[in-house]
């Protein structure tokens, strides 16, 4: 089992890194990007004038969600009863208000915490209007009772601290209910399901093939799974047959929407499962949604791999590095009652 500080780490770091690297040519195409960066295209972090590889809203939801998970349990432990996607959703009314959205009367008292005290949290960075359309709606989406049908991957981007909380089925079920939340479309919060219990799976110590198998397999459980399971399945296949990886990403998708951003991310880490840097630089260097495929990418192999296998001249430079490891150093707590910070991760 690798549920240690090493994994927890490596995966919300590595998944910052993977989003920041892809940021600045989130909605370049592929020959806009070579024409830029040189024929291998962004090989590198972009340094900011703050001196930080900026990350996006895919590193902003994914905190938020962190935070509501555990603030969630510490409801559940003080309260004896909570429901984790409603917690969530007060978190991304949080982060609905780092955006400049202005305070909601009935969430008034959800308005707190120390992620919104945090200043570079309240930056825009090309917030994705399925998730800002819904989240302002104020209604919970649910996969019964769906906001919208959106299959955008804004749902799956920001999952992976459920697998690190959550597991097995449950982190399946949880991740596909707060994806729910903003996303309507079974693809839209079944590939966040899937990429929590891949997380898992990691953590629980199987190799990065058997996990992936075991994801599909609970995957096919689930109504409306074929689009996921086809994309899942051609990743496997193409990780295997030494395709050029422009053309193995094409047949992929562009990765916009939830199945082909999860099938890229997959087939980037299964064929380069011991390079970090090349997994990630092979996730971000295509014509579709660069960072959200590299901050996935980046959260598989970062927990597989550890923060021990990410590059240490990335994991200084990526912005909120110090964040992310509190949050995932949080995560891997043990909760009871003795050990919850009530302060930081309030019950509501």
């Amino acid at each position: 089992m690798k549920r240690d500080q090493n994994s927890f780490r490596g995966c919300l770091v590595g998944g910052a890194i993977g989003d920041a690297l892809g940021a600045p040519v989130e909605f370049m195409q592929l020959d806009e990007i070579i024409s830029q960066y040189g024929p291998d295209g962004i090989q590198d972090l972009v340094i900011s004038s703050s001196e930080k590889a900026l990350i996006t809203d895919d590193t902003q939801m994914t905190l938020f969600t962190a935070e509501g998970i555990l603030r969630s349990e510490t409801r559940r432990v003080t309260k004896g009863i909570c429901h984790p996607p409603s917690v969530v959703f007060h978190a991304y009314q949080r982060w609905l208000l780092t955006q400049g959205y202005p305070r909601v009367p009935e969430y008034e008292w959800v308005y707190d915490g120390w992620l919104l005290d945090i200043e570079a949290l309240h930056a825009c960075r090309a917030p994705g209007v399925s998730c800002l359309t819904a989240l302002r709606s104020e209604d919970h989406g649910t996969m019964d009772d769906p906001i919208n049908t959106s299959r955008g991957c804004g749902g799956a981007m920001r999952s992976a601290p459920v697998g690190l909380f959550y597991r097995r089925e449950e982190a399946f079920q949880l991740a596909a209910e707060m994806a729910a939340l903003t996303h309507g479309h079974p693809s839209g919060f079944l590939s966040a399901g899937a990429l929590a219990y891949l997380i898992d799976a990691l953590i629980e110590g199987f190799d990065l093939e058997t996990a992936v198998t075991k994801t599909l397999m609970i995957l096919k459980k689930y109504e409306g799974h074929e689009k996921c399971t086809k994309k899942l399945e051609l990743a496997e296949k193409l990780s295997k047959m030494g395709s050029f990886d422009d053309e193995a990403i094409a047949l992929l998708g562009g990765g916009w929407v939830g199945e082909e951003a999860l099938a890229i991310a997959v087939y980037c880490a299964l064929k380069y499962q011991h390079d970090f840097r090349k997994a990630l630089q092979t996730a971000v260097n295509h014509s579709g949604d660069s960072d959200s495929i590299g901050a996935i990418t980046g959260n598989i192999l970062g927990v597989y791999l550890g923060l021990n296998g990410i590059p240490v001249e990335w994991i200084e430079k990526v912005e909120l590095k110090d964040v992310l490891i509190q949050i995932a150093d949080d995560l891997l707590i043990d909760y009871d009652e003795s050990n919850i910070d009530r302060k930081r991760y309030p019950g509501y």
